[in-house]
């Protein structure tokens, strides 16, 4: 007995510290926030979590009857402890809210959900009463007192951030540029006081422009001292762009909005002789905005050069030419190059000009573009495919790009040299001779395709007829069509023969009992030849077995050797071939089991076999 009570109180130990294990194990997220709050009164609202959640996992409830100033603002914590050399770890994220209540009025705050290992956690719900102090001087005394003094300090919060202690502007490179001429425009924030959230109400639309933005998305706000009207401040960069005004005239860039949550560090009046003066903190949310900044776009000059495309920039060009030698009937490629600063993205492949002889294919491009505060930088390189059909002495004249230099406010040209190139007989030294047509006034490369391309059109009445009869609609046409729609008719019947036979199961298990016997009459052989007697007369058993409950239809329950004999009458075997399936079974039965039946496991194969050719020859379904 005192053993079982001992068994019982380590089982029930074991099974308490495993519940402990399992609970610490859980994650538990909670809320944490004041129970009863003031109108107009900003507080804290904290879900904490002790464990690591899942990215991007956190749902933030709807604080109905709130504004939301700040938050969230994500805190992650982890602390370990060692308390008699036995180590543990524990890990708090923890996600804060600032509220300020609205009305007065009962309130619960939702309960929030985060995702851990892909396990949803919900936080508890919370009940909230907002009361109108004011409504409830006689009762509370001291704490309308106290509230008298938080608004107090609040208006004394609000004149301590001064109009220019936030600020932000949109700073332009330049008020007038030409179309296509690259403007940078830079949105900043000037603060003086420190933030600890910001929202945009507006955002700038950039409408003439083409806008390359500039600030990567990915990474925080940096932060830079400036000086600005004789005041230092702390700079933020919240948008930077590249515009490209694509028409003439004055475009406006619209202003940019911004709701700021300054936050403002006051000393409390209630002083505590043994920890020391307190201190309030106070969000207090700001609206800024930007001015809105007129551009002047000058139209580009006129008497533009027929080269020009709408290139604005600085450019420079580099052509490699093809080898000035070149065998007809052989393809070579003629490479320009621009480089530069400039709208390149809109940069258009320059005008070759090639001899009507050679066979020219689609331009290739390919570009290496950097977008800098200055303009886009790189390349875009041009490659111009073509065959020199014909042989002969042939000018490529020069390639010329035009852009337009807002620097000098003119027009600049760059051209190649031009080049001279022979081309020589192709590789089989075939070269057919042109003949010249009177009056048509045809240039040599014409000549030399009319020679090796076009063939010329004879003359008069035609005596053209086929070469052999089409096979539409011939005899050997409808010869074909006929002997698929008989072959289609065979097939369908067959097809439909098929699958009427396969639904009687009675016939399919008929026609498939010898296939099935004379496969275990093989097994039966390997067996005799490996003088495995058990195995053999096993197998012989299934044969036979098998072959009549198939062949006649024959539930497993009826299968007795009264009932195949009275099956094999019906059909026509004579009685001693019926007597001799039961001698075959009785056989083997005794035989499997019997040492001295070795030596008659051929006479009992032949037998069985012989036994099955009879009824398959005698009984046909």
């Amino acid at each position: 007995m005192k053993r079982i009570t001992i068994r019982l109180f380590f089982t029930l130990l074991l099974v308490v510290q495993t519940l402990l294990v399992w609970a610490a194990g859980k994650p538990v997220f909670e809320l944490s926030m004041p129970l009863t709050v003031a109108v107009g009164e900003s507080f804290r609202v904290e879900f904490t979590l002790n464990a690591k959640p899942d990215a991007d996992s956190f749902h933030a409830p709807a604080f109905e009857g709130f504004d939301v100033l700040a938050g969230p603002v994500v805190s992650t914590g982890s602390s370990i402890r060692i308390v008699n050399g036995s180590m543990s770890k524990s890990v708090s994220n923890t996600y804060t809210f600032v509220l300020l209540a609205k009305a007065a009025g009962n309130y619960t705050i939702p309960a929030a959900e985060v995702t851990v290992d892909g396990e949803t956690v919900r936080s508890n719900p919370q009940p909230i009463e907002v009361v109108d102090e004011g409504s409830m001087a006689a009762v509370q005394g001291s704490t309308s007192q106290r509230q008298q003094q938080r608004e107090t300090n609040r208006e004394q919060v609000q004149n301590r951030i001064a109009e220019d202690d936030l600020l932000l502007r949109a700073v332009v490179s330049k008020s007038s540029v030409y179309k296509n001429e690259p403007l940078h425009v830079t949105y900043k924030l000037y603060t003086r006081v420190p933030f600890v959230d910001y929202s945009f109400d507006a955002t700038p639309t950039f409408n003439g422009f083409w806008a390359q933005d500039l600030v990567n998305r990915q990474t925080n706000a940096q932060s830079s001292r400036e000086t600005l009207n004789g005041k230092v401040y702390e700079s933020y960069v919240l948008g930077d762009w590249l515009l490209y005004p694509q028409q003439a005239g004055e475009l406006r860039i619209d202003p940019m909005g911004m709701t700021i949550v300054a936050q403002v560090v006051v000393q409390s009046r209630n002083f505590d002789p043994f920890f020391g003066s307190g201190h309030e903190t106070y969000n207090v949310p700001r609206k800024v905005q930007s001015a809105p900044v007129t551009i002047r776009v000058k139209a580009l000059p006129e008497g533009a050069p027929q080269s020009f495309t709408g290139a604005v920039g600085q450019f420079a060009m580099e052509c490699t030419p093809p080898a000035d030698r070149l065998a007809a009937n052989s393809a070579a490629t003629y490479t320009v190059r621009l480089s530069g600063t400039g709208n390149l993205t809109f940069v258009q492949a320059p005008t070759l000009a090639l001899p009507s002889s050679f066979e020219q294919y689609n331009v290739k491009t390919t570009e290496a573009i950097h977008a800098t505060a200055s303009g886009i930088t790189g390349y875009r390189q041009f490659e111009y495919p073509f065959i020199a059909r014909a042989e002969g002495q042939f000018e490529i004249p020069a390639v010329e790009f035009s852009y337009f230099d807002p620097q000098r406010s003119e027009y600049r040209t760059l051209r190649s040299n031009s080049l001279q190139m022979e081309v020589t007989p192709d590789a089989k030294g075939t070269s057919s001779e042109a003949v010249v047509l009177p009056g048509r006034g045809l240039s040599k490369e014409e000549v030399k395709l009319l020679g090796e391309d076009i063939r010329f059109i004879k003359l008069g009445a035609s005596q053209l007829k086929p070469a052999r009869e089409p096979l539409i609609f011939s005899r050997l046409y409808w010869a074909l069509l006929a002997v698929i729609v008989v072959l289609f008719g065979v097939a369908y019947l067959a097809l439909r023969r098929k699958i009427r036979e396969s639904k009687n199961l009675v016939l399919v298990r008929g026609k498939r009992a010898n296939k099935v016997a004379l496969q275990r009459f093989r097994a039966a052989r390997q067996y005799m030849e490996e003088q495995n007697r058990h195995a053999f007369y096993e197998e012989m058993l299934r044969a036979l077995w098998g072959y009549m409950g198939d062949k006649f239809n024959i539930p497993v329950s009826n299968l007795t050797k009264e009932y195949v004999r009275e099956e094999l009458s019906k059909r026509g075997i004579a009685p001693e071939d019926c007597q001799r399936f039961s001698q075959i079974i009785t056989r083997c039965d005794e035989a499997q089991y019997s040492p001295a039946a070795t030596s008659q496991m051929q006479e009992v194969y032949q037998e069985g076999v012989a036994l099955l050719s009879l009824v398959e020859q005698r009984v046909k379904r």
